[in-house]
């Protein structure tokens, strides 16, 4: 075949003229004017790269074809780190406008296949690659701007809106890795070699592994907010002390020459090596060895981003979680040996037994070309690779330190993965740079992901600890509760209640789509899916869709709630207890943002919008734009209590709660200002109260007001 290249020109210039990929940012710098230019040239350093990355697409083809079905093409990675900036600065008040409402909407999200994510490409129409540069240019803009002349204060902490800044930039660095692999996974055919990302030539024969006797120990993890050195995500504050029995662990990360015994065995064949999950990728994907072996004739080649090598025996092996698994259960079947991956915990006990100083040599942040290296090339005590050429699976699946809490800009950076599916990967690999290449990461993906991630074996009497699997988050709890547990002081349910007010002022009118938006934990959303045939559930936060879609796929919720000071009580609720068990193929969540909707969210007869309005930034954009959503003639509801407060909505965008002119402004006229011109009030205001459990003996007792609109225009 065929392909005729072509080339999209990028900020950054051609060949390999780019500044040297920043290795961190120090945030406990004390002069404003020295911060201003580390900030900046680790934001540029950051933003460069990832533009040079894309210049190894040799075709339009590979920026619009998906690599794997699982991930959105690569255009979208190229406008989502971008558009992230502009949807965090929003958040963060460091701008107040958008630059482009269309692409900071379908760029917005989906990167993990979440249930929330919308990966139908139907759904888009992905912008042409100048017009997404050209954004990105523009974003460039800004944010040097933002560094260069905005008020600043130091030191930039966890409540700093410049959080929000370098949020950006280590967004951007963990989706220079991501994406590096999706091109890893693209026809190669679509790729091309570029100076900047020329792989590492050094290779020989496999070594010999061996084991290393770790004495037990214990851990202390978890970052603190105050003031802290350097940048970190939600997952890595906290507390959390553990006790390690002895183990002993592998000397070398597995190689590529290490793994073929255990691809000739028939690994891949024999289904004992494999749990059920693991069984269940090998039927989907009919895999036979990993994914980026190459068969050549009597011997095997090696895919790396750019081109085809002859198979580096010495490298380490690049698999998934389930491969790794089945790996470690060949291995043990083969020594008569407990051989299985390291926990987090015991890959803490190996960093300390290794001595390893941020400062060593490693093959971390591109400092060795673009590619792995043999694996026993950087010694580190008496480990080779404590970090860095791969990341290293753990069985430790991804959840919260004690006192973990979400950033408000990014509620949904780590709290969808709490669900026991996502493993810990530990260490960092070639490409990991800024917060990616500190042992205090805490980075989790799909067990069947891809990502520059391979593992070292241990050999441990004792297994890891099971994870936990209820709700602990304070609020989401009590917000499960409100939406799905016991009724207090005779109040009734509060989505059940709107839902039946809703169904008896629709009367005969049509009833086929419905949305919830701003649905939280989904009770409306499943209720309403009694009377109509179809309801979408949108919220903000992925921690409350997560409630929902738990349900609608059969699934219990379970959660804790607070009886007293630090005592708990477990619940449990699933949509049969509820009679519900109907409703679940009628549903479907997704994360969104009420001021700024994806275009394939349209055609309702009814919308429902339950405690929301006083939530939003900026009310009257959602306002001023639902009818385009809705079917002629169909009715909007809105419940809010008028809870207005400026860490939720600029005071400049309330819409009521207020003195104009000497007269007092309600929230009921500020909706009817906002509504009136495509819709018409359908009767008087009534009311809904809402009670949420705090304690055993502490509630809250919210009353909102309630109103419909019908669409006139």
């Amino acid at each position: 075949m065929t392909v005729e290249k072509t080339l999209t020109s990028t900020s950054c210039g051609e060949g390999s003229a780019l500044r040297p990929f920043t290795r961190r940012l120090p945030l406990d710098e004390t002069d404003p004017k020295k911060f201003r230019t580390a900030l900046k040239d680790y934001f540029l350093s950051t933003y460069d790269r990832y533009e040079s990355l894309f210049k190894t697409l040799a075709h339009r083809n590979a920026w619009y074809e998906r690599a794997i079905p699982l991930r959105h093409p690569l255009i979208f990675y190229y406008g989502h780190t971008a558009t992230f900036f502009t949807n965090k600065l929003i958040l963060s008040r460091l701008i107040e406008k958008r630059l482009d409402p269309h692409m900071e909407s379908i760029f917005a999200v989906g990167v993990d296949e979440m249930s929330w994510d919308d990966l139908n490409d139907a759904h888009y129409d992905w912008p042409e690659i100048e017009a997404v540069q050209a954004y990105r240019d523009e974003i460039r803009r800004i944010v040097t701007d933002i560094i260069d002349n905005a008020p600043l204060t130091l030191p930039v902490n966890w409540e700093h809106p410049w959080w929000t800044i370098v949020m950006g930039i280590e967004h951007e660095r963990i989706h220079i890795e991501t994406s590096s692999v999706l091109i890893r996974q693209q026809k190669l055919e679509y790729i091309q070699s570029h100076p900047d990302w020329e792989p590492n030539e050094k290779s020989g024969k496999a070594p010999e592994n061996s084991l290393v006797e770790i004495p037990s120990g214990s851990v202390t993890l978890g970052r603190s907010r105050v003031n802290p050195r350097l940048y970190g995500w939600d997952n890595e504050f906290g507390s959390h002390s553990a006790q390690v029995p002895a183990f002993q662990a592998a000397k070398l990360l597995v190689s590529n020459g290490e793994y073929l015994e255990f691809v000739q065995a028939d690994g891949y064949k024999n289904r004992a090596f494999w749990n059920e999950e693991g069984e269940e990728w090998l039927n989907y994907s009919k895999a036979k060895h990993p994914e980026f072996w190459v068969p050549d004739g009597k011997t095997w080649a090696l895919r790396l981003m750019t081109k085809v090598v002859p198979m580096p025996w010495d490298w380490p092996v690049e698999v998934n979680a389930h491969e790794a698994r089945a790996f470690c259960r060949w291995k043990a079947e083969a020594t008569g040996q407990p051989v299985r991956l390291p926990s987090e915990d015991e890959w803490h006990r190996m960093l300390a037994v290794s001595k390893w100083k941020s400062d060593a040599d490693a093959n971390l942040n591109l400092d060795h070309k673009a590619s792995s290296t043999p694996v026993n090339g950087f010694a580190h005590g008496p480990f080779y690779d404590i970090v860095g050429n791969v990341w290293q699976w753990t069985e430790t699946p991804i959840y919260p330190f004690e006192g973990f809490e979400i950033h408000p800009c990014y509620d949904d950076f780590t709290t969808p993965t709490f669900d026991d599916r996502h493993a810990i990967i530990k260490g960092g690999s070639w490409i990991s740079g800024g917060n990616e290449a500190e042992p205090d990461s805490r980075y989790a993906f799909r067990r069947h992901f891809f990502q520059h991630a391979g593992f070292r074996y241990i050999v441990a009497k004792d297994a890891p600890p099971p994870p936990s699997h209820y709700e602990t988050d304070k609020l989401l709890s009590e917000y499960a509760e409100s939406h799905y547990g016991a009724s207090y002081f005779d109040v009734p349910n509060f989505s059940e209640a709107l839902v039946k007010m809703a169904i008896n002022v629709l009367g005969d009118s049509p009833k086929q789509r419905a949305l919830d938006i701003g649905c939280a934990s989904g009770r409306a959303t499943f209720e309403l899916a009694r009377h109509f045939d179809f309801v979408t559930g949108l919220d903000f936060s992925a921690r409350f869709i997560r409630h929902g879609v738990t349900l609608a796929q059969g699934e219990p919720l379970r959660y804790l709630v607070v009886t007293e000071g630090e005592l708990t009580e477990l619940k449990e609720v699933s949509l049969k207890d509820l009679g519900l068990e109907n409703t679940a193929s009628k549903v479907e969540f997704f994360q969104a943002d009420a001021c700024n909707l994806k275009p394939q969210f349209g055609d309702y007869d009814f919308v429902l919008a339950a405690n929301l309005i006083d939530r939003l930034y900026e009310p009257l954009k959602f306002l001023s734009t639902i009818h385009e959503r809705m079917t002629p003639d169909g009715v909007l509801m809105i419940a809010t209590p008028g809870t207005w407060l400026v860490e939720h909505t600029p005071r400049e965008h309330w819409l009521g709660g207020f003195k104009r002119d000497g007269a007092e402004v309600t929230t009921l006229d500020g909706l009817r200002a906002a509504l009136s011109p495509h819709f018409q009030q359908m009767g008087d205001a009534g009311e809904a109260p809402l009670v949420i459990r705090e304690t055993r003996r502490k509630f809250q007792h919210i009353v909102s007001e309630v109103t419909f609109w019908r669409r006139i225009r």
